[in-house]
């Protein structure tokens, strides 16, 4: 069965909110040996749409002709800076209200979730969007609970996804929810992106956090990336900083909210997470445990869930599945 997919853009929406899961789903046809998606650009009027980049892409079909495109089994929403305009704009409005009973899998990217909520279809949901808008659309839709740190959601068959490359993370999950991991592994290896990130997955890594606010400890945290495993007790970490630990503790609290033990668990955590990834290694839970100083494997466990909101196994093994599917094919190719 071929699904049909359609996408909305608009003028200065996000150029990856639209060629990202665009290039997921077109990746599975060609890795199929039939079409398994059919793909629509959909906007204002048929034609050129401009996106914020610059860049313009090529739509065949108007929002007004949505009802020609039923039944649709996907129906996504870009984001971008034009969605603040989009959503003062009824007939979009009406337009997505009208089909959404007959699409099976409602979604946005970044911040099309706003055009979505404009239209009362995300009400009632949990909702996910770009960290950086996040508390905006809590405060002008009261009716959603957003999670702003979620990579995506689905909620209520509404799908909503963070920023930019997080579509791409969303579209892979719907292409394995249709067709299986094995499928959705070889997308990702040919997008040479990971399978997949859990939806439930900060949006930022600690090496992206530190770089924002971290004020007089960015010497510290450079030494503390460089490496995560070395013996960095509160007493070293506030020679380095010529200060006493109790001080250190309140500049870490001051300026990253978190104390200095939480934090290197969470940047410890972050390189377990990497290394599960690793298909040549294959390290156990102990192992892992024992290099990155993280206590012994259920306590890596119980910190790995409570972190990531999955389990280092669950994590492991959706990676290991597209790895399998990998060998396989190579073992064919001979």
């Amino acid at each position: 069965m071929t699904r049909h997919v359609a996408l909305l853009a608009y003028p200065d929406c996000q150029l990856l909110d639209v060629s990202g899961p665009w290039q997921v789903f077109a990746s599975a046809n060609a890795l199929s040996p039939q079409p398994l998606y059919q793909l629509t650009l959909v906007a204002d009027a048929v034609g050129p749409v401009d996106t914020n980049g610059g860049l313009a892409v090529h739509a065949t079909h108007s929002y007004h002709q949505l009802n020609r495109l039923l039944p649709l089994d996907t129906l996504l929403v870009a984001g971008g800076s034009g969605v603040i305009q989009q959503r003062e704009i009824v007939a979009v409005k009406e337009a997505l209200c009208e089909v959404v009973p007959q699409v099976r899998r409602l979604g946005s990217i970044c911040s099309g979730a706003f055009l979505l909520a404009a239209a009362g279809l995300l009400d009632g949901c949990r909702v996910t969007t770009h960290w950086r808008h996040a508390q905006q659309l809590a405060d002008e839709y009261p009716a959603l609970s957003v999670e702003p740190d979620a990579l995506y959601i689905e909620s209520n068959g509404r799908y909503t996804s963070a920023g930019i490359t997080a579509g791409i993370d969303l579209a892979l999950s719907l292409v394995e929810a249709d067709h299986g991991s094995a499928l959705a592994g070889r997308v990702a290896r040919e997008l040479v992106v990971f399978l997949h990130r859990p939806g439930g997955q900060s949006q930022f890594s600690e090496a992206l956090r530190h770089q924002q606010d971290a004020g007089p400890l960015r010497r510290l945290l450079d030494q503390l990336h460089a490496n995560p495993g070395g013996n960095h007790s509160i007493e070293r970490m506030a020679d380095v900083m010529a200060v006493t630990p109790r001080h250190l503790t309140r500049l870490f609290k001051r300026h990253l909210q978190v104390t200095p033990g939480a934090y290197l668990t969470q940047l410890r955590l972050e390189q377990a997470r990497l290394a599960l990834l690793n298909e040549r290694e294959q390290l156990s839970l102990e192992r892992l445990a024992q290099r990155w100083r993280l206590g012994g494997a259920e306590q890596l466990r119980r910190q790995f869930q409570r972190y990531y909101g999955v389990s280092p196994s669950v994590y492991r093994q959706r990676f290991a599945s597209s790895h399998a599917d990998s060998l396989q094919e190579s073992v064919s190719c001979r």
